[in-house]
């Protein structure tokens, strides 16, 4: 099924239109598959190349989902489309871009930029923790990313250094939007007990009502995890660590500096209303500390910052900064001839879409599919494994709550796989942790 441009917004009742309008047609078939760049409970995403219309020869990702998979629960549907919809409405240089999305019988297709420079996860495993000057960097883009999601009555719910990417110049960008809510402006809440424990506020965890401050303490607990080497509150299992959110003060060691003590502390208050970002103000609020003193926002939002680390890449189609366990795979979108129900097909009306900045030059950018995620160790904190449940690469896995789906992505270690051949700031001088083991988002329906 091919699509045209101008289709009705995804979750429109009544099916696609057929045509309004001009514009490029675009199917699986305008892509040519390179490689794989991570697996999913519901399908595949790969590194692809344009090779019909507009920006032949161009390299993105295709994340492909099926849909038999995803119409089996109506909250992975609505999820589906939430992502797609955040997707079609944010356009940020922070933020991942969707170009294309079509459909075939069987499958959904999100064209979305390939972001070749990896997960700001790697740089941490890399350095162990970060100059307060590179934390800097990468916490103001990140802030400016979120202030513009909330400007859009969207709170993102799981900022962490797996869902941060970095593009070839080495700028990040924000991407997975599966736990992200929409249509929280002030004085909206939601009740979701949504995230990745060691960065969710303590509001989520006592379900006692949250809104876009959650993920200003989320912010908190990434800067505590630049600049120490882990999120401010971990223990050896999942209960303990909901324990030390909620009842322990954050310990900050001495060689931070006054200004990233006070951020971060103001970023982790436990009441969201005295924390720093929670007023009207919000990303504005956080961009007037002194720890950002130094920074040139406007620069910074053109990109015209020296990013503090350039991923060492030999050609826009160079995968080696993501896992070789899924790249040494063979790209292969296997044919599917499902057939659903009328009903079950108009849960995917208007899910077509071209960008339209797609007749233009694209701006470098990324996008990845999650993957499963071993258990994360931090210094002195090791994880207790957790048995993993699968995870949904459009929405989590979540139980109903006030109408809401709950969305849980806490640690927990997937099966190994077979093992495959590998490949100056104010603070003082970084000291290095132990191995990071990233964490497996479960989501729990």
């Amino acid at each position: 099924m091919e699509i045209r441009r101008m289709m009705p917004p995804f979750g429109s009742l009544g099916h696609p239109e057929k045509k309004r309008g001009q514009g490029e047609r675009v199917g699986p078939h305008c892509f040519e598959l390179l490689t794989v760049l991570g697996k999913g409970a519901y399908g595949k995403v790969f590194q692809v190349r344009k090779v019909q219309g507009p920006q032949t020869g161009k390299i993105f990702a295709m994340k492909v989902l099926k849909k038999a998979k995803i119409v089996c629960n109506a909250k992975d549907t609505a999820h589906t489309r939430a992502e797609r919809e955040i997707l079609e409405k944010v356009r940020h240089p922070f933020i991942v871009d969707l170009l294309y999305a079509f459909q075939t019988g069987g499958k959904l297709y999100l064209i979305l930029e390939c972001l070749s420079g990896g997960e700001l996860f790697m740089q941490l495993e890399k350095e162990g923790i970060f100059m307060e000057d590179t934390a800097c960097f990468y916490l103001g883009e990140i802030t400016m990313a979120l202030g513009h999601l909330h400007s859009n009555g969207i709170i993102y719910r799981d900022l962490k250094p797996e869902n941060i990417m970095l593009c070839r110049q080495g700028h990040i960008k924000l991407t997975d939007f599966g736990l992200s809510k929409e249509s929280i402006h002030d004085g909206s809440i939601t009740h979701t007990f949504c995230g990745t424990i060691e960065y969710m506020a303590p509001e989520i965890l006592t379900r006692s009502g949250h809104n876009r401050a959650v993920d200003w303490w989320s912010l908190g607990a990434l800067m505590h995890d630049m600049l120490t080497g882990s999120p401010p509150f971990t223990a050896e299992n999942r209960k303990k660590t909901i324990d030390k959110i909620l009842k322990c003060k954050v310990n900050l060691p001495p060689y931070l500096t006054i200004d990233a003590r006070d951020l971060i502390k103001k970023l982790l208050k436990k009441n969201q209303a005295q924390r720093i970002g929670s007023g009207k103000g919000d990303a504005a609020d956080i961009q007037k500390h002194p720890f950002f003193r130094h920074i040139s926002w406007e620069e910074l939002l053109n990109k015209t910052v020296e990013p503090p680390y350039k991923p060492q890449l030999h050609s826009e189609e160079d995968t080696s900064q993501f896992d070789t366990w899924f790249t040494r795979q063979t790209p292969v979108d296997s044919p599917d001839d499902t057939t659903l129900s009328s009903s079950a097909e108009l849960a995917f009306a208007g899910f077509s879409f071209v960008a339209p900045s797609v007749l233009e030059s694209l701006k470098e950018g990324f996008s990845f599919e999650p993957r499963s995620r071993h258990v994360r160790r931090h210094n002195s904190s090791p994880r207790t494994p957790v048995s993993p449940l699968k995870f949904s690469p459009a929405g989590p896995f979540k139980s109903s709550l006030d109408g809401e789906p709950d969305l849980f992505s806490p640690t927990s270690p997937p099966a190994a796989p077979p093992p495959v051949p590998l490949e100056n700031g104010p603070a003082s001088q970084p000291i290095k942790t132990p191995s990071r083991n990233k964490k497996k988002k479960i989501h729990r329906r």
